[in-house]
């Protein structure tokens, strides 16, 4: 299984980005029932934190950090994973990391693998 991140960057407050997560080789595990794809962030100094989750059946889970700002969705061939992060604050700024498991958990200990992650910098 490997896991792909992209679209970090730069940008300023208030402004959008959209990261995604190309997942290849997950599709064995998929079929065997349910699955769940994630999002997690880690600013320096501090713990990985759960952003955003999605189910096998489409169910969505926010933190309530990004609640209204940030959008998980995963495409129809469910090979990439996306985040869209409108309204970004500067304590946005983070490692975001895509991961995958089999049940949705804003904790860490519920994924068994991991993307390398994209930076995301938002300034102000």
């Amino acid at each position: 299984v490997q896991l792909v991140e992209s679209g970090g960057g730069s940008v300023e407050a208030g402004g959008s980005l959209r990261l995604s997560c190309v997942v290849t080789g997950f599709t064995a595990s998929r079929s065997a029932g349910r699955y769940c794809m994630a999002w997690f962030r880690q600013a320096p100094g501090k713990e990985r934190e759960g952003v955003a989750t999605i189910d096998s059946d489409g169910t969505t889970n926010y933190d309530n950090s990004v609640k209204g700002r940030f959008t998980i969705s995963q495409d129809n061939a469910e090979k990439t994973l996306y985040l869209v992060m409108n309204n970004l604050k500067p304590e946005d700024t983070a490692k975001y990391y895509c991961a995958a498991g089999p049940s949705c958990d804003m904790k860490r200990s519920a994924y068994n693998y991991w993307g390398q992650g994209t930076r995301v910098t938002v300034s102000i």
